[in-house]
C-alpha cells in the first residue's frame, strides 16, 4: 500500500482531468489524509467549472459581435503615474479562445499577469502595443496621449479588426467601428487581455528604468505617487522619465 506522502505526490502531479480516476483508485482508502485529497479534488474541479462559467460570462460582447469578423480589445495602463509612459494594448483573441482567468489586470497578481501574458502572446490572433512617453504626455495632455497610444496599438496589429471593444472610451481619428464598454476590462475577455498585455509591458519598462534611476523606487511603485517616490522627487528632483506637468506639487 502506498504511503500518504506518496499519494500526495501522485495527486500533486495530476492534471485535473485525471481527478476522477484518482478518486476511483483511492475512494476505499479510509485514511484521513487520502480522503482529504479526494475532497481537494472535488473542490478544485468545482473551482475550475466556476472559472469556466465566469470566463464565458465575459464573452457576452464577443458573442454579440462575432459575426462581424475579428474583434479587438483595447485598454491602457499608466494614466495616473508621475513618471513613465502610458501604454496601450490591442488584442485580437481567436473566436474559440479557451484562456481562463482573464480579468482586469489590477485584480490579478503580478505572477498571474506574467503567466497570462505568455499565454495571450502565444494564442492571440494579433497583438499591438502602443505608448506615449513623458514628453508627449506633457505636450498633449494625458488624455490625448492615451488616445495616441491606443491608435498606435491598433496600427501595429498584423490583422485589421472589424470592430474595437474599448475600455470606456471612444478613440478619435479611428475609422474602425468602436464599442466603448464601461469597466470593460472586467466584462470582456478581449479587453481584459489587452489590459494584461499593457500592464505587463509597462511594469517591465518601469523595472528597467529602476536600474537606471534606482533612487525613485520605480520597480515597486511603477512611477505612481508612493511616498518613497515623492520623497525622492523632493530630494533629487525629477529624472528624464518624469512627467513635468504631473509633479508641480512636489518640485
Amino acid at each position: 500500500m502506498k504511503t500518504i506522502s506518496e499519494i500526495k505526490e501522485e495527486f500533486a502531479g495530476l492534471d485535473i482531468i485525471k481527478y476522477q480516476e484518482f478518486r476511483n483508485r483511492y475512494q476505499e482508502d479510509s485514511r484521513a489524509g487520502v480522503q482529504k485529497l479526494i475532497e481537494q479534488s472535488h473542490k478544485k474541479e468545482a473551482a475550475l467549472e466556476a472559472e469556466k462559467l465566469r470566463t464565458e460570462q465575459m464573452k457576452v460582447y464577443e458573442h454579440k459581435y462575432e459575426d462581424l469578423g475579428y474583434l479587438c480589445g483595447i485598454d491602457e495602463v499608466g494614466r495616473g503615474p508621475l513618471a513613465g509612459p502610458v501604454v496601450a494594448g490591442a488584442v485580437i483573441l481567436p473566436k474559440d479562445s479557451q484562456i481562463l482567468y482573464l480579468n482586469d489586470s489590477k485584480k490579478l497578481t503580478a505572477a498571474k499577469r506574467e503567466e497570462l501574458y505568455d499565454v495571450i502572446m502565444k494564442e492571440a490572433v494579433a497583438v499591438g502595443i502602443g505608448m506615449a512617453g513623458p514628453e508627449r504626455i506633457d505636450e498633449l495632455n494625458i488624455l490625448q496621449a492615451t488616445y495616441e497610444a491606443m491608435r498606435q496599438a491598433v496600427s501595429k496589429l498584423s490583422v485589421v479588426p472589424q470592430l474595437l471593444l474599448n475600455d470606456a472610451v471612444t478613440i478619435p481619428e479611428v475609422v474602425i467601428p468602436q464599442v466603448p464598454i464601461i469597466k470593460g476590462d472586467a466584462k470582456s475577455v478581449s479587453i481584459a487581455a489587452a489590459s494584461i498585455v499593457a500592464k505587463v509591458t509597462r511594469d517591465r519598462m518601469m523595472e528597467d528604468y529602476d536600474k537606471i534611476y534606482p533612487e525613485y523606487g520605480f520597480a515597486s511603485n511603477k512611477g505612481y505617487g508612493a511616498q518613497v517616490h515623492i520623497d525622492a522627487l523632493k530630494k533629487y528632483g525629477p529624472c528624464p522619465i518624469h512627467r513635468r506637468t504631473f509633479i508641480t506639487h512636489f518640485v
